[in-house]
């Protein structure tokens, strides 16, 4: 018996000592652009995310409210070594430049995780958006692809009604649904065949994909995206980092079957 209570005893200081041991994520947070205040949102995503998961967010921020942001990722295809997630979170709307996105994407065509929040799904436009594409792998796609999900604008600033639609998704287990202050629902064009998606949003008599994964090119790349968190008030409110958190760790590979994070990479105490 007092074998057993020593074999037992190791074996939970052992569990212990792995999650003291485990590594923080390492995540870069890219943000800056037009029509959001981004100086106070990366700070928001930041305070919020490293109070929720075991990670260490880098923040990559320019002070540009342009629609072409001079972001020091741009000719940089080496940009996320190092990482094991990054978030786009940026609004580079009018950076068309096929070279420019291809470099963006490097990373995450060769694995790197991602998440994509809000504006993201509005940027690096390099065919013309506003068309469904039905033919893929060309130039013109190469974004909306990789996000799984195309869209071309937004309605008006009204609340949205927010159903989660898989509920048994480890990203959303456990969440409610909620109702946003004033946001923007962004329309759907086309939700791609290795897309999954996890909520609705419905604004007045218009409803639209707001929560969805993505499996990006030949290595299946993980990719969680959101078009919700246009606002402060929505991005610090803590369902929607709770929705965020849960979708980074799920992107890492760091979220078990059961929406619990693996050991070590839970809320900090």
């Amino acid at each position: 018996m007092k074998t057993r209570s020593l074999v037992v005893f190791a074996s939970l200081f052992s569990a212990a000592a792995f999650a003291q041991d485990a590594k923080p994520l390492k995540v870069m947070l890219i943000t800056g652009g037009c029509c959001h205040d981004y100086k106070a949102q990366t700070e928001i995503l930041k305070t919020g995310l490293e109070a929720r998961i075991n990670a260490t967010v880098t923040q990559v921020h320019v002070d540009d409210k342009s629609t072409k942001p001079a972001l020091p990722i741009y000719g940089n295809p080496d940009y996320a070594a190092g990482y094991d997630v990054v978030i786009h979170d940026e609004c580079a709307a009018d950076i068309s430049d096929v070279e420019i996105v291809k470099g963006v994407l490097k990373p995450h065509d060769e694995g790197t995780p991602a998440v994509a929040l809000h504006c993201a799904m509005h940027s690096y436009r390099t065919g013309d958006f506003r068309k469904k594409f039905d033919t893929l792998g060309g130039d013109g796609s190469l974004w909306f692809e990789f996000l799984g999900l195309q869209s071309s604008g937004h309605g008006p600033q009204q609340p949205i009604d927010i159903s989660y639609t898989d509920k048994d998704h480890p990203a959303t287990k456990g969440l409610q649904d909620w109702t946003t202050i004033n946001e923007e629902l962004y329309n759907n064009h086309r939700l791609f065949d290795a897309a999954k998606p996890l909520a609705s949003g419905k604004q007045g008599n218009q409803e639209a994909v707001v929560v969805w994964t993505n499996l990006h090119g030949p290595k299946k790349t993980r990719v969680f995206a959101t078009t919700i968190g246009h606002n402060n008030a929505t991005v610090e409110d803590d369902r929607y980092l709770d929705l965020v958190a849960n979708g980074l760790l799920w992107a890492a590979g760091k979220l078990g079957d059961d929406g619990k994070p693996a050991a070590g990479y839970g809320r900090s105490k």
